[in-house]
């Protein structure tokens, strides 16, 4: 599973609260229904003071005493379902409201995780992402080949067959891809696939633009509050996938090339996959970057040329 500790305690946290509010709403029931009715207030203090005459009877083991009280408690349970029922109140008011009946709030059904947390990690791993807008419209389901043909269209199958053996081979091999190509071509889409893919499989995935990640990088490195800074040093370095989409239309600076070095080996020593998205061709690369990082591209990626026309512009006309 790819959450931190404190992720995972924060829905554990989630959990709690509604437990919590689940008691409160039961309390604040039963507390009205006896202020407003004393009948019921009296069944419910004879169901308390039968278990308790009952006590010294089962402690001495007394033959047919467990059953009796069963019988009693069960006829005074019926009274009281009966009383609110003449009272308009629904079946079951008296029993504790809970948004997952499967697991009754508590997240785990015989020490597995119910559905309803393994979701709320998915969508706590959308919102990590920051795609959570696209990747409705952009995944493999929607996938088409409809403007592509001739070669673009060979390159692009080609590209996501790799895709798909990417995801599906996810957590058996390290792999990197590179997307290059020129503008409109399902870089982006492809890279959108990808993260969809990875998180309904309960992995973490972030995507940046190249600026924003090195925005970023800027932010937090210059600023004074370093604990944010190691905040986003384990989110980017310790996340199943980072995308970085339309690398080279940054600004360049030194910072930004030692940046992305920095970034490139950590992820690597780490053995985390990175997706990289580019108009750049390879000579492109070597022009804006330095040698070394090239060399860490073309030596630890896959690289996938997609080719073609501009889809975005295709679809306009």
């Amino acid at each position: 599973m790819a959450l931190t500790n404190t992720q995972y305690e924060s829905i554990i946290r989630e959990y709690e609260e509604k437990q919590l509010r689940s008691r409160h709403l039961l309390e604040k029931r039963l507390a009205h229904i006896r202020n407003t009715y004393p009948e019921y207030a009296a069944l419910e203090d004879l169901s308390a003071s039968l278990a308790s005459s009952f006590t010294k009877r089962l402690i001495d083991g007394e033959e047919g005493a467990r059953a009796e009280l069963s019988a009693s408690l069960q006829s005074l349970s019926r009274k009281k379902d009966e009383f609110l029922s003449e009272k308009g109140f629904p079946p079951h008011y008296l029993e504790p409201v809970y948004e997952c009946g499967d697991c009754k709030d508590t997240g785990y059904i015989d020490q597995r995780k119910c559905h309803c947390f393994e979701n709320r990690i998915t969508q706590l791993l959308y919102h990590q992402s920051n795609l959570s807008g696209s990747l409705e419209q952009e995944n493999f389901h929607t996938l088409s080949y409809e403007y592509f043909s001739g070669p673009a269209l060979q390159d692009y199958k080609k590209a996501v067959d790799i895709s798909k053996g990417f995801v599906s081979s996810f957590d058996e091999n390290y792999r990197n891809l590179l997307f290059m190509g020129t503008v409109g071509t399902g870089k982006t889409f492809l890279s959108n696939c990808i993260a969809k893919a990875l998180i309904d499989t309960s992995h973490s995935v972030i995507y940046f633009s190249a600026a924003e990640l090195f925005d970023t990088f800027a932010k937090y490195v210059f600023g004074k509050d370093k604990d944010a800074l190691d905040h986003f040093y384990k989110d980017l370095y310790h996340c199943d996938l980072v995308i970085v989409d339309d690398l080279g239309t940054e600004l360049g600076s030194s910072f930004v090339t030692s940046s992305f070095f920095s970034f490139l080996n950590e992820r690597q020593l780490m053995k985390k996959s990175t997706l990289i998205t580019t108009n750049l061709d390879l000579k492109g690369l070597q022009d804006k970057y330095s040698d070394r990082i090239c060399s860490r591209i073309i030596g630890n990626f896959e690289i996938c040329g997609l080719t073609g026309p501009d889809i975005r512009i295709l679809k306009k006309t």
